[in-house]
């Protein structure tokens, strides 16, 4: 948020980019990141107003737009807040909550209000023209994806759950069957929300599967009747195999233009779906299957990997990412 160009988790300098949006004020618990933040923005945004108070600020400034960027642990409640208060659409930063109960509450409060969660991949030039591809025919009907590179079951996985299904068309999942794989247990962020070894069972019979092996960052193996693709570097590479051909084929992808695009683009896709009275890219459809994935996968590791089916799963189940700024529980 103090950086002027958009980088990943950057909201307000997206925002800025945009011109239809303005910032007009902004929370925190902490009094030093709010002066920051508005020494930071002051020749842009002048005597920007700043609170302690969430829903003070609902109240005086009653803005169309909030963006949530705070520890998952709040953001049930803030949203809950914002849309009694009439914002009209919500950015939220990932993962979402820490318990499905608390993923209900959201969807039920956003049924009528747009809202965007950060997982940018959606809007990621690469990932979308990958999607197009593969819906047009590229490898003919999809029987399989294997994901690599998984560094944790929610907090970054829900990343890697939004992506695989959106390459293999938004089909529901409906069953899980994993094993978390929790290594040193001196490292106490791995403890919180390891990463895991899963399979992702879809109701048209596709499965994928997802492991926290291989190089970091997403990579994909999709496979289907009519060849196979490699995506390599988070979508900036990819390679096709053709069913009996000899060589492979490297696809050009399209690059991304400008600083973090992604972000830049789901903030324009928000304020899209209030005038229009749609939703976004990345909504409470997409939310609620990658949400409900790590958490059945969690489910299953404590049941030694049994088929745990999907929405079916514990909804009091808790689990965090590790603490991070200064929000409190």
């Amino acid at each position: 948020m103090l950086l002027r160009t958009p980088t990943s988790h950057n909201f307000a300098a997206a925002f800025h980019a945009v011109p239809e949006t303005e910032i007009v004020g902004v929370f925190d618990l902490g009094e030093q990141e709010r002066t920051e933040f508005v020494s930071c923005w002051q020749d842009v945004w002048s005597d920007l107003p700043t609170y302690s108070d969430l829903d003070r600020l609902l109240g005086e400034l009653q803005p169309d737009l909030l963006c949530i960027a705070t520890r998952q642990t709040l953001h049930a409640d803030q949203i809950e807040r914002a849309v009694a208060a009439g914002v009209r659409g919500i950015l939220c930063d990932k993962p979402l909550v820490t318990t499905l109960a608390e993923m209900d509450r959201v969807l039920a409060a956003c049924e009528n209000a747009p809202l965007a969660l950060a997982l940018d991949r959606r809007w990621a030039v690469g990932y979308r023209h990958l999607r197009q591809l593969i819906g047009e025919g590229l490898v003919g009907r999809l029987s399989s994806l294997v994901a690599y590179g998984l560094p944790n079951t929610i907090n970054h996985g829900c990343h890697w759950y939004d992506a695989i299904l959106a390459l293999l068309g938004d089909p529901e999942p409906i069953w899980v069957s994993g094993e978390l794989d929790a290594g040193d247990p001196s490292d106490e962020r791995r403890q919180i929300d390891p990463p895991c070894r899963a399979q992702i069972g879809t109701e048209d019979d596709m499965v994928a599967f997802v492991t926290c092996d291989g190089p970091k960052g997403p990579g994909f193996e999709i496979a289907g009747e009519e060849g196979r693709l490699s995506v390599y570097a988070d979508a900036t590479r990819a390679v096709l195999w053709r069913q009996g051909g000899e060589q492979s084929q490297a696809l050009t992808l399209p690059a991304p233009v400008g600083d973090w695009p992604a972000g830049v683009g789901m903030v324009e896709d928000l304020v899209r779906a209030v005038r229009e009275g749609g939703r976004t890219a990345c909504d409470i459809a997409e939310v609620r299957r990658a949400t409900e994935i790590g958490f059945a996968i969690h489910s299953s590791s404590a049941q030694r990997g049994a088929r745990v089916c999907v929405p079916a799963v514990d909804r009091q189940l808790r689990v965090e990412s590790f603490p991070w700024g200064n929000d409190r529980p």
